[in-house]
């Protein structure tokens, strides 16, 4: 845990934010700034700065959160449609809380090139 870390003191419990998935790996909480009808923010346990700091240990971590996305998708009815998982990586890739995060957009046609 990085004691200055937004997520991490959300992924603690120290931070309250509207939660719609947890195990022992990971945390999937609604966006609070949502840029879909669903946006969900699926974030590690595990405190990892960025996209680049992912080693060969976190090979199971980053599929298991793929497979929850599709979950989450199908549970909450827009998988059918279409959905999108985004990873921003550093500042002029978007990245603005560092640890590594996912989210996940659905509910309406997403544009190709994104922002």
């Amino acid at each position: 845990m990085s004691n200055n870390c937004i997520f991490c003191k959300i992924v603690a419990g120290e931070i309250p934010a509207r939660l719609v998935y947890q195990d022992q790996h990971l945390v999937v909480i609604e966006d609070i700034n949502p840029q879909a009808p669903y946006h969900y923010l699926l974030v590690p346990r595990k405190h990892i700065r960025t996209t680049l700091d992912l080693t060969t240990a976190d090979n199971e971590l980053i599929g298991h959160v793929f497979q929850i996305a599709g979950k989450i998708a199908h549970d909450m009815g827009f998988a059918e449609d279409g959905f999108r998982i985004v990873n921003n990586c550093n500042d002029a890739g978007g990245q603005t809380v560092w640890h590594i995060h996912f989210h996940l957009l659905g509910g309406r046609d997403l544009t190709w090139p994104p922002g």
